[in-house]
Formats: structure tokens, sequence, C-alpha cells
């Protein structure tokens, strides 16, 4: 049986946008975290079930190597520098590492260049994964690649994220 995307409800709550190299955690029920413009950027979302506790980074370069003074300045713009704090602030607020659920959208070529020397959003992504590979956590769902922007939500109260590329909203 061929199915279409799962159909999604409009969020009546508090809406919390989360920027280019910025993060958000939160453990509020009435809260949604939202990313915009995941080109090849990442957004990554975490969340524990069991303590309704979740964070939302976007992240824009994979390693902090290529500049540590921006890095040390807002370490959020780096992969290997953001995630790390990401999971961090979650445990701070009371999440479980061993319960976590690790999402991620973006990581795309959105120059439309067949050749994209410097495959950033690829990187991204390979970057991610090793760093989570390493920590022994592995993620639950993502939408990566292509040639799209992405949109990326954090629905705290059940965990649900949604990602939106091309006018269609689908559930991760």
């Amino acid at each position: 049986m061929i199915t279409g995307p799962e159909p999604v409800v409009e969020y009546v709550g508090v809406k919390h946008i989360v920027g280019i190299a910025d993060m958000q955690i939160s453990r509020d029920p009435d809260d949604l975290l939202v990313t915009y413009a995941l080109g090849s950027c990442l957004g990554i979302a975490i969340y524990d079930p069991t303590s309704h506790v979740g964070g939302l980074l976007h992240v824009m370069l994979p390693l902090s190597t290529i500049d540590p003074v921006k890095a040390k300045e807002n370490p959020c713009m780096f992969v290997d520098t953001g995630v790390p704090i990401l999971f961090h602030k979650c445990y701070e607020a009371g999440a479980n590492r061993d319960k976590l659920l690790i999402k991620v959208a973006g990581g795309a070529n959105v120059s439309g260049s067949v050749e994209d020397r410097f495959e950033i959003g690829k990187r991204n992504f390979l970057v991610l994964r090793k760093l989570l590979w390493r920590n022994g956590l592995l993620l639950q769902g993502h939408d990566v690649g292509g040639h799209h922007s992405r949109t990326l939500a954090l629905e705290i109260s059940t965990g649900q994220v949604r990602v939106k590329a091309n006018g269609i909203e689908s559930v991760l």
C-alpha cells in the first residue's frame, strides 16, 4: 500500500526559533523548537521521552579546527564543539543519556553544483555520525543530503520531530 506523507497538525504553543549557530533546550511541554534554512547546515534534535527534555542545535560547519577563535566565541557554529554542549545542557536539564532519541536534518548541497568541492553538508553529517558512534549513540531518524533546504521542528510535549522540505512536511 502506498501512502502519502503523514498529516501534520498545526502546533499551538510557544515557538522558539533557533538561529544559525545557536541552540535551545527546553522541558516546557508548551514549547516548540524550530530552526529554518538548513541547507548544508545540520539541525540536530535530541529528546528524552521520560523526562520530556529536548534540545535543538543548528550547526554550520564540521570541525572547529578551521577557526579556533570562532569556535571559542561560538561553539554552536561547529559540529565537533556544539554537539557535546547540546548533550551536556540536556543532561543538566534532566535528560537521561540512555533514553535519548536523536534526529537530524539538513546536510544538503544547495549550491546546485554537481561538483561541490567542499561538500560541507556531507562532511557535517559524517562528523556528526562519527561523534555519535564514538560515544555509543545512534541516530533514530534523519533527512539529509539532496539539493533542498529544510526546516526542523521539535515538539517538547511529545518529542515529535517534523521536517519541511520543498513545501512538504513529514514526521521523522
